[in-house]
């Protein structure tokens, strides 16, 4: 059933749905087999506003919100992991850091062409070195005139092969380190010094590029700062904080696709001369993954809402990410369950969905940090701060 707030947002899911099904769905067995999305792919979904959906209209988005840029996430995951993850990185981390403490005239150099699909938009924050301890990045940017000098390298970034716009942290003050002495950069792939590694193989998402990024003294002028100089991981906090929520709605669109395709499944497949949906052990797998997905449901919209109306939500976007990608995990596992055989087999979705579905939880933060940072929430509402 869908989740349904006004005829706005009705009108807006009956929209992503038919492109996905139209245009996504069909082609994303041969994205998982070729491992590439399709630039033209892209760049439709951003003339139909999909790639802005959350921005102001401004800067060419959509204004829907977070609570419409989830639904898109939902939507998109249910037709093609590897899509949604490239639109996720774009839009829901990429774009995002940008919107959230970019410059007007940033904003307005950059965002018009990003959310039209013209450009791809990446967020670089991983390195060989720092991975779920995110303060220990080494990446240095230094001053030169007018311009920052970047030096070393990030790794794992997702849309690292493809993007023209790459907001990166950067250390500018080493005596501080991340905290206090990092700041965000603008960085455009065309500049010289820059250049990526080979594509990562990896067990899923094969359609969704990742790779390291090369710094070998990338100029950068000082008007691609983003957000305050020495402020940077505080934005980039803040980024991720919000993109755990849209990543919840993928891991829904995800989870509904199982039970879409077992509901199904369960009702063509006979044994024993009946049904399986009238095996017990069959019933109670379908109702464990609807139980689960439609509380799932009510919180990332739940959520969502918070967002959009200037509510705190840090530790119920924590939620969205750790209980969706674990739900997706469970549901997806169940699914392969009751396919038997035929959900081992490359030609139905539910072995792409079982490989797309595990990487949940740990991007974006491990489900690890997740529990971390509820539980440091829980215990600043009783007045407990936590120690790092």
């Amino acid at each position: 059933m869908d989740f349904d707030l006004s005829p706005e947002y009705t009108a807006l899911r009956k929209m992503i749905r038919a492109v996905c099904e139209e245009e996504v769905a069909p082609v994303a067995h041969k994205i998982d087999e070729s491992g590439i999305v399709e630039r033209d792919l892209l760049r439709r979904l951003g003339e139909l506003g999909i790639l802005g959906v959350p921005f102001p209209r401004e800067y060419g988005g959509m204004g829907a919100g977070e609570i419409g840029y989830c639904i898109m996430m939902e939507e998109m995951n249910r037709a093609s992991a590897s899509v949604a993850t490239i639109v996720g990185a774009h839009i829901g981390i990429g774009v995002m850091s940008m919107y959230l403490d970019g410059s007007k005239a940033l904003k307005a150099k950059y965002m018009p062409d990003l959310c039209s699909g013209k450009k791809v938009c990446a967020f670089a924050l991983t390195e060989p070195n720092a991975g779920s301890d995110a303060a220990g990045i080494q990446l240095r940017a230094t001053l030169e005139g007018d311009s920052y000098m970047l030096d070393g390298q990030k790794m794992w970034i997702t849309n690292g092969p493809i993007a023209d716009v790459i907001n990166v942290l950067a250390i500018t003050d080493p005596g501080l380190g991340a905290r206090g002495g990092a700041t965000v950069f603008a960085v455009e792939s065309k500049s010289e010094g820059f250049s990526t590694g080979k594509p990562e193989r990896k067990m899923g998402l094969h359609g969704s590029p990742t790779s390291l990024l090369n710094f070998d003294n990338v100029r950068v002028p000082k008007e691609n700062v983003i957000g305050q100089i020495g402020l940077g991981f505080v934005t980039f906090m803040k980024t991720l904080d919000i993109g755990r929520v849209s990543l919840g709605a993928a891991t829904l669109g995800g989870a509904q696709a199982s039970l879409d395709a077992s509901v199904r499944w369960a009702r063509t497949r006979s044994q024993y001369g009946k049904q399986i949906a009238h095996n017990q052990t069959i019933q109670f797998m379908l109702a464990d993954m609807a139980a689960e997905i439609e509380s799932l449901r009510a919180l990332v919209y739940r959520t969502a809402w918070l967002v959009d109306n200037g509510k705190p939500f840090i530790k119920e976007a924590g939620m969205c990410k750790l209980l969706g990608s674990e739900i997706a995990s469970r549901c997806v596992d169940r699914a392969v369950q009751i396919h038997g055989a035929l959900g081992l087999s490359r030609d139905f979705p539910m072995e792409r969905g079982f490989r797309d579905a595990r990487i949940s939880e740990i991007f974006e933060g491990t489900n690890e940090i997740q529990r971390i940072v509820i539980a440091s929430e829980l215990m600043q509402e009783v007045g407990v701060r936590l120690r790092p």
